[in-house]
């Protein structure tokens, strides 16, 4: 059926072909899309200035943009000023003349179980504490110092390798307490002894501070500890006749157990970064 418009002239409808039909896209007739052009893979050798620079543990990358634009960083030799530039991994990068290593610096912090050794690599029938923080990363973390496999408590894993060697330097005995539990009921006269201080291997072992635990049996008590010496707490009490049943590190260069299961672990935080990172 035809229908008139007000001037009387006949309008198609859409089902006998008229002229407002719907164009329809069968038999081939979809539209041809252009094409724009792939896009370019971005290169894995190729990193962003200020990225690399975040990377490094100098700051963040808001705070790298305006170091660059200041002209504070060079690329193999040169100040660079331009945003968005971007760099090769093997490039020689430099912060007021301070070389930057552009792998990201990672801190996780583990309360270790008992059987769990911090050596080693994991492997198949093997217990280790680097198992545990398998999934907070894939970069590869090495802990710093050690802690017994029958010790449990506080341990440091990171990829700073200078923040390790600064922590592990004799010199800079980091604070360590612990929470000791002996075979049998230290004698006072013991305690006294370790106040003053025991000579392990010739050598005199100093401790800050060590005590009975308030309400728990004598056999328990805790210690306050600057050096880096091997198992020295340990060795302390074995000098004495005594033998460690347990071992329980609960605070480690003012990082503590606080809201740190058993067996669990996290990432330190930027504050307690910065914290270790004044340790000189």
């Amino acid at each position: 059926m035809n229908r008139s418009n007000s001037n009387g002239d006949k309008k198609a409808s859409g089902r006998q072909g008229g002229r407002f039909r719907k164009k329809s896209y069968a038999r081939g007739n979809a539209p041809i899309k252009k094409n724009h052009g792939t896009k370019a893979p971005s290169n894995p050798d190729l990193i962003r200035l200020n990225k690399y620079v975040a990377n490094s543990g100098v700051c963040s990358r808001r705070e790298a943009d305006i170091y660059i634009a200041a002209g504070n960083i060079t690329v193999n030799g040169k100040p660079i000023t331009e945003m968005g530039y971007k760099v090769k991994l093997s490039d020689e990068v430099k912060f007021d003349g301070r070389l930057l290593n552009p792998i990201k610096r990672e801190y996780v912090l583990l309360n270790k179980p008992r059987d769990f050794s911090t050596s080693g690599r994991n492997e198949k029938g093997k217990r280790t504490a680097l198992g545990l923080i398998s999934s907070a990363t894939k970069t590869a973390l090495e802990p710093v110092g050690k802690l017994h496999k029958d010790s449990t408590g506080l341990i440091l894993f990171t990829n700073d390798g200078e923040l390790t060697k600064r922590l592990n330097s004799p010199k800079n005995g980091l604070r360590k307490i612990y929470h000791i539990e002996l075979d049998k009921a230290l004698r006072s006269v013991d305690l006294q002894k370790i106040k003053e201080g025991v000579s392990v291997d010739d050598k005199v072992v100093k401790v800050n501070d060590v005590s009975f635990i308030d309400s728990a049996p004598k056999n328990e008590v805790g210690m306050e500890i600057f050096s880096t010496r091997s198992r020295i707490v340990r060795r302390i009490f074995e000098t004495l006749g005594y033998q460690v049943v347990k071992l329980d590190r609960v605070v480690y260069a003012g990082l503590t157990k606080k809201d740190l299961p058993r067996g669990h672990w996290r990432y330190l935080t930027e504050q307690e970064v910065i914290n270790l990172g004044m340790i000189k």
